[in-house]
């Protein structure tokens, strides 16, 4: 073989290698622009990757919605010292109302025993004669019956009214019934012992007679 034959062997292998070459970088092109157009058409993928990098920063760093624990404990205290306020005045409002209750039944309840010694007082200066009325002794009955009758006022107690009123139920208690033509239907006649109110509770009910 001539030198000539040699060199353009050499030649034709270059070029050979130098194509093979430009195939491996064309073949490298294509397989990159294949896997952008694979990405693109294919966003979900693309959408998870997002979503997955937003859940991994709201797991590792803090989150807006959640409350600080201070302010959560302050919101609980806060509402147990109201509940416990409220709690408070109803004890307060009902343990008032049950002692004034209990307050006037103790009242009424002496008052009902006082009474017989009102009436007996009464009893006891209705007997007294025209002629020891001006005497020391009755007198001071007298003034000692007015005291207490001051006394009981004064505490929130009254007669109630009776002879000449119409009979009321309420606070008359009708024993004994009479005929007279001066007097209206249903009228009180006499009164047979007194009636008293404590404020405006009936006491003891008045015992009239009653005209036609």
């Amino acid at each position: 073989m001539s030198s000539e034959d040699i060199k353009v062997d050499e030649q034709m292998a270059q070029e050979a290698l130098r194509a093979e070459d430009i195939s491996d970088v064309e073949t490298a092109i294509k397989e990159a622009e294949a896997e952008e157009a694979i990405c693109d058409s294919n966003p979900e993928e693309e959408e998870s990757k997002t979503e997955s990098e937003t859940e991994k920063k709201g797991f590792f760093g803090k989150k807006k919605d959640k409350k600080d624990p201070k302010d959560v404990k302050i919101e609980e205290l806060t509402e147990r010292l109201q509940r416990s306020m409220a709690e408070f005045d109803n004890f307060r409002k009902r343990t008032e109302k049950e002692k004034s209750a209990m307050f006037e039944i103790g009242a009424r309840d002496i008052i009902e025993k006082i009474l017989p010694v009102v009436d007996n007082f009464e009893r006891g200066l209705a007997t007294i004669s025209d002629d020891d009325k001006g005497s020391p002794f009755a007198e001071g009955m007298e003034m000692i019956y007015k005291q207490l009758m001051k006394t009981l006022e004064e505490a929130g107690v009254k007669p109630i009214e009776a002879v000449g009123q119409p009979f009321d139920p309420n606070f008359h208690n009708a024993v004994m019934h009479i005929e007279d033509e001066s007097l209206g239907e249903n009228i009180i006649a006499q009164e047979l012992l007194k009636g008293y109110m404590y404020r405006d509770t009936v006491v003891r009910h008045s015992m009239v007679q009653v005209a036609n």
